[in-house]
């Protein structure tokens, strides 16, 4: 029976994920492929996929960022920041977490709308501003006890897990955004249904 230091050890491990520059390296099925490695706005490739897509804002508060977090956006250490989460939704159903985080060391003027966005798009903010500078996208794992996936299931009033504890596997990208003096670190988490979304007919119309 494993001692309480290993339980701790993976625990730990669960809450922590491992972000890679090459998708290959977290062995995701060809289908999820395809979205994790999209270029331009997923805002826009969800409402080509979709007759009404909807923006789901959770919250926007301070909060302390995670352990995958820190080194990412120029701190040390876990420390304070701007958090906010939403669902991406596709004619009502929820196929895409982001968690979003800002250190509170950003000004208004790095990130001028970050604060007012409500249930707006961020991503239809960040990709039409000429200064903002999109870094290169990170693919992670993330296991059913790492605090994304465990987000994810409380806004959508489930447990992220069909096996055992720690089986499951949710695929996620990430990518850091500059403005100014500002850093800004996006998170996608993609839930199993955007596997069922399909382009629209009308969107393929030119």
């Amino acid at each position: 029976m494993p001692g309480p230091g290993l339980t701790f050890v993976k625990m730990a491990t669960l809450r922590q994920a491992l972000w890679h520059s090459h998708v290959n390296a977290v062995g995701a099925p060809a289908a999820m492929r395809v979205w994790l490695t999209a270029g331009g706005s997923l805002t826009a490739r969800l409402g080509a996929h979709s007759d009404a897509f909807r923006v789901q804002r959770l919250h926007q508060r301070s909060a302390t960022c995670l352990h995958d977090e820190a080194h990412a956006i120029g701190l040390g250490r876990p420390g304070r920041v701007w958090e906010r989460e939403v669902l991406l939704r596709c004619d009502g159903v929820p196929v895409v977490f982001a968690h979003t985080v800002v250190p509170l060391s950003a000004s208004a003027a790095d990130w001028p709308l970050f604060s007012a966005l409500g249930e707006r798009s961020l991503g239809s903010t960040l990709f039409h501003d000429p200064r903002v500078t999109r870094g290169k996208l990170e693919f992670a794992r993330l296991r059913a006890g790492h605090p994304l996936t465990q987000r994810a299931g409380m806004a959508l009033g489930a447990q992220l897990d069909t096996g055992e504890p720690g089986a499951s596997v949710y695929y996620a990208r990430r990518c850091l955004y500059r403005r100014r003096r500002g850093t800004l670190l996006v998170t996608e988490v993609f839930l199993p249904s955007v596997l069922d979304l399909a382009p629209r007919t009308h969107h393929l119309i030119k």
